[in-house]
């Protein structure tokens, strides 16, 4: 029996970022895929307050929140650091990345599934939230310097999750030349290796994001 597990799914970033952390770390773990729409018992049992993936199992411990199970593997396995050492940094790199999932997803799914006047509204503001991070990667190769760091797995939907919500919500957020330097990162990230193998296919992505839209467009409508 494996000493870590994830329960998770292929389309998820959050239960990704936590196959990344694991492989940078050099960590085996079984990886248990968890079906959304008939959630199993070992899910609610392990994660009974929200319900939700990924969840790492570690020793029959169950830890919840992406980015808490990567500080978690962090703090367990010291080779190979991904927080960085610095207190001013570590804090630095936690605020982008709850400004990351806060702000600059949340606000890229909502331009997403938006329409009309607002769809241009929410545009924009998706676009103003990646101008904040495209400024603190100017100059470098990764957020966390010549590695990737904690950051850099936090950001990592950009690279590949990003450009699908483009697609599906048949607009225009991550542009090359409005954003040259998070473009350039994000080319420099999604060629390690270990980063590569863990991306689920893009048509995986395309038709999850385009049953959620229409569940959400269909919510709304049945609403009016």
């Amino acid at each position: 029996m494996a000493e870590v597990k994830i329960i998770g799914s292929a389309a998820s970033l959050f239960s990704v970022r936590v196959e990344w952390a694991l492989k940078l770390k050099g960590i085996e773990y079984e990886y248990i895929v968890e079906d959304l729409r008939n959630k199993s018992e070992l899910l609610l049992k392990s994660n009974p307050v929200y319900k939700k993936i990924p969840v790492l199992l570690h020793n029959d411990k169950a830890i919840s929140e992406s980015l808490l199970i990567i500080e978690y593997i962090d703090e367990t396995w010291k080779e190979n650091p991904i927080l960085p050492e610095d207190p001013y940094d570590r804090a630095n790199a936690r605020f982008w990345a709850k400004f990351l999932d806060e702000k600059g997803l949340l606000g890229a799914w909502e331009a997403c599934q938006a329409e009309g006047e607002e769809k241009e509204k929410a545009v924009e503001a998706a676009v103003q939230h990646l101008a904040l991070l495209d400024k603190e990667i100017q100059g470098k190769k990764f957020f966390g310097g010549e590695k990737i760091g904690y950051l850099d797995l936090a950001a990592g939907w950009i690279c590949h999750w990003l450009s699908v919500l483009d697609e599906v919500g048949e607009m225009n957020v991550f542009d090359r030349e409005r954003f040259p330097s998070l473009h350039e990162w994000a080319q420099n990230f999604i060629h390690v290796p270990v980063i590569k193998e863990s991306l689920p296919p893009r048509e995986i992505l395309v038709n999850y994001f385009k049953g959620s839209l229409s569940y959400v467009r269909s919510l709304a409508a049945n609403k009016k």
